[in-house]
């Protein structure tokens, strides 16, 4: 049965009688897979991050079959240049955001909270704890470092989120402009009084201080394990 459970419930306990129809459109189980997420793609009630998550299950099952389709290594070397390109990347995002009706930035997000998050922060995803992405940033710490910062509430992982983004933008290199301009005053001898210096020593010590932090809140995790 893939449809109904809630109605045979309300049967079961009201001494009603529960009837089946059997569906012959469906001839395997990702057939029934493909149906159940088109059906919760149509409610409103689903979350951005669950509609996400429900097509890019679609894209994977879609993609299965049509590898099994295509037969051997053999058989596509068989068709040659007369095959279709396949879309690049961006468009395929594209396409998988309509499906979902989101856009191709919240996608990339939840691709990578997919990919990289634990399980606790997916759950707090899911509870609307931390939004997509905020998630996505909190993600790209170690899976010590995410759990502390979900264990802490709402406002750890915002803190987590933030820190994250500043160490981030703290690591980004300079300008090819800047770094042409820092040679050329090298060259004349003239390094002190030059801007960039100034503000990369205040990035590293703030880059420094994010990596203690985060140090820290590692260290209260494992001492909480005791």
């Amino acid at each position: 049965m893939i449809d109904g459970h809630n109605r045979y419930a309300i049967c079961q306990k009201h001494g009603i009688a529960f009837n089946t129809t059997k569906n012959t459109r469906f001839t395997i189980i990702e057939d029934v897979m493909l149906w159940m997420i088109d059906n919760h793609l149509g409610r409103r009630s689903v979350s951005d991050f669950q509609r996400g998550m429900l097509a890019l299950r679609k894209k994977e099952i879609i993609a299965s079959r049509t590898q099994a389709k295509a037969g051997a290594p053999a058989a596509n070397a068989e068709a040659g240049a007369d095959a279709p390109p396949s879309p690049s990347a961006t468009q395929a995002r594209e396409e998988l955001a309509k499906t979902a009706g989101i856009s191709s930035n919240t996608v990339t997000q939840i691709e990578k909270i997919r990919r990289a998050a634990t399980p606790e922060l997916v759950d707090a995803v899911r509870a609307g704890t931390i939004s997509i992405n905020a998630a996505a940033t909190v993600a790209s710490l170690t899976p010590e470092q995410q759990v502390t910062a979900v264990t802490g509430g709402k406002k750890e992982l915002q803190l987590a989120a933030k820190q994250v983004r500043e160490m981030k933008s703290a690591n980004k290199p300079v300008s090819m402009k800047a770094s042409n301009t820092d040679t050329a005053m090298r060259a004349d001898g003239d390094t002190d009084s030059h801007p960039y210096h100034e503000k990369i020593a205040t990035l590293t010590a703030e880059n420094s201080l994010l990596k203690e932090k985060i140090a820290e809140l590692t260290m209260a995790l494992e001492a909480a394990k005791f």
